[in-house]
Formats: structure tokens, C-alpha cells, sequence
């Protein structure tokens, strides 16, 4: 019995086979580094969750067209979903968005359109725009949350407020094909167990479709870095990551899917903690569903709404 539901499972009943994702930088930027509401970004910010900085010197087409290539060897895949990851990827001009969209139309076998963004960065049109894809393609909006708690997101310096979550998660549900995955960081140094789980309360009422979860790890050349080296609070361990992640599917609704149970960096650029590197996911994963069935509990277990 597989006690969450993961995305390969909800892909595979989606489409009866194994769908991967193509990474693509589409070479926007974000207002929380252009000075529209900040400079420098999220104080994790080290370059919009991409390690490549050749991947931005490529057009969108060579992108898709070299990762599909690269997928399809590795794994012999046939379904692809175009992800526009970098920084955020609704914030321009309308027809500039449309057109860099429009470039999964090129290629027959990418079957979604997956777009990560900010709250703040979804305006109607944007999400009208978002919505014509869904007569051809399975097309998921990202938003960064990482938390329900103000006091968070200023320590974060997120630049947008948990009004303006809740407006967008609204506005994106009045447009019923389009599905809404939202990120979430555990171990913030701001927040106790009880405010980590309230987050998962309240993206369980609002009843996101799908969640990613990560841990809170240091990259170097990041704020973040500077913060934890002269405050040095604690990161958490792999054993209290591995039970609060439990915890927090516990309270989601069984029905959210699990895009990502934990989060990687290259070793080279990682501070700490140790485990958050690409070599100890499948064990992070793995202690995940050791303690499920140790706890003999499952997603939505102590769903309360």
C-alpha cells in the first residue's frame, strides 16, 4: 500500500505510463530582485532554483529539445512536461509569455506545462493565458509559499504577504482545469512543530492540489549563508525532518498530490545540513515511508476539514 500520493503514481494513472519533466530557464527575472518590491531576492535565493547558468545562454527550444534527448536516452521515455522553474515565470508582458509558452507546441511528445511563480505574480490575464493550454496540455501553476506565517515570509524577505496567497490560490481555483502545487519549507528557524503544521492546515482547508516539501539547507553565496554563519541557528536533523514530514502528511488531504517529500544541492554549493544532497534523497525518501508504516499512518490521517 503506498501510504501518500506521490506524482509518479498520479501521472502514471493520468497518462499509463512514466512522464518526466524538462527543466527550462526562460530567462525571467523575479519583482523581489528588479526593485519592483525588493533586491536580492529570498535570502535562499541563489539563482531561481537552477544550478546551470549555461542553461539561461540556450534558447527555450534548444532546452526542451536537449533535455527530451537526454531524458529519452537515460530512461526511454516517451511523455514529457515542460517545466519554466527559474525565478518566476509569469512576470512579463503578456504576448512575451505567450510566446514563450507557445514553444512546447513545437515538440508532439510534451504532453504538460508546468510554470513556477510567485503569489504576488498572477494576475487574471496571466492565469486566462495559463488556462488556454488545458484543452491540449495538463498545465500545473507552482507558487512559493513556504509558509503560512507572516513573520516567516518577512524573515524569508519573500515581498508578498499570506493575503495575497490566498487571493491568488482563489483567483487560480475559478479556472477548474487548472491545477495548483504550492512549495513549503519545514525547519525555518522562525517557526516551532505546531507552526510548521498549522502551514499544512492551511493548505489543507484551502485544498491545493499538490504540495513540495523541502527542508531548510544553506547554499553558499546566498543571504541565507551570511544569517546562518553569524546566527548560527539549527538546522534540523535528518530524524526531526523525516517525523515532521510525516506529521505534515498526516494533515493534507488524501487526494493532494506529493510532488517532492524533500529538497537537494549540489555538494559543492551545500552549507548544511549534510543530508540535503542529491545522493541522500532516496534515503530521505525511503525513512519517509519506513515511518509511515512504522506509525501505520498515512496522508490524510489527521486531515481535520
Amino acid at each position: 500500500m503506498e501510504r501518500y500520493y506521490s506524482y509518479s503514481r498520479y501521472l502514471r494513472e493520468l497518462f499509463g505510463t512514466r512522464v518526466y519533466r524538462v527543466t527550462v530557464d526562460a530567462g525571467f527575472t523575479c519583482p523581489n530582485r528588479d526593485g519592483t518590491k525588493g533586491r536580492g531576492g529570498c535570502i535562499y535565493c541563489f539563482s531561481g532554483s537552477d544550478y546551470d547558468p549555461e542553461k539561461r545562454r540556450k534558447s527555450v527550444r534548444e532546452q526542451i529539445a536537449q533535455g527530451i534527448e537526454r531524458v529519452r536516452r537515460r530512461y526511454k521515455a516517451e511523455k514529457f512536461l515542460v517545466y519554466f522553474q527559474a525565478y518566476t515565470n509569469t512576470y512579463g508582458p503578456l504576448e512575451v509569455l505567450r510566446s514563450v509558452y507557445d514553444t512546447i507546441r513545437e515538440f508532439p511528445e510534451v504532453v504538460g506545462l508546468i510554470v513556477g511563480t510567485r503569489p504576488d505574480c498572477v494576475p487574471d490575464p496571466v492565469l486566462e493565458l495559463l488556462h488556454s493550454y488545458t484543452s491540449d496540455y495538463l498545465v500545473w501553476v507552482e507558487l512559493g509559499l513556504e509558509s503560512a506565517h507572516y513573520r516567516s515570509l518577512r524573515w524569508m524577505n519573500r515581498g508578498h504577504g499570506v493575503s495575497d496567497f490566498v487571493d491568488a490560490v482563489l483567483r487560480i481555483k475559478r479556472f477548474k482545469a487548472l491545477n495548483l502545487c504550492v512549495h513549503v519549507i519545514l525547519g525555518l528557524p522562525t517557526e516551532d512543530r505546531e507552526d510548521m503544521l498549522e502551514t499544512a492546515d492551511f493548505l489543507a482547508a484551502l485544498k491545493v492540489d499538490g504540495v513540495k516539501i523541502h527542508p531548510l539547507h544553506v547554499i553558499r553565496g546566498t543571504e541565507l549563508e551570511r544569517i546562518y554563519l553569524e546566527e548560527r541557528f539549527r538546522l534540523l536533523e535528518l530524524d526531526e525532518y523525516v517525523e515532521l514530514a510525516v506529521d505534515f502528511l498526516e494533515r493534507l488531504p488524501k487526494e493532494t498530490v506529493i510532488q517532492r517529500l524533500t529538497g537537494e544541492a549540489p555538494e559543492e554549493l551545500l552549507v548544511g545540513p549534510y543530508w540535503c544532497t542529491g545522493r541522500y534523497k532516496n534515503r530521505v525518501i525511503q525513512l519517509i515511508r519506513q515511518e509511515l508504516e512504522e506509525r501505520d499512518t498515512f496522508q490524510g490521517a489527521k486531515y481535520r476539514f
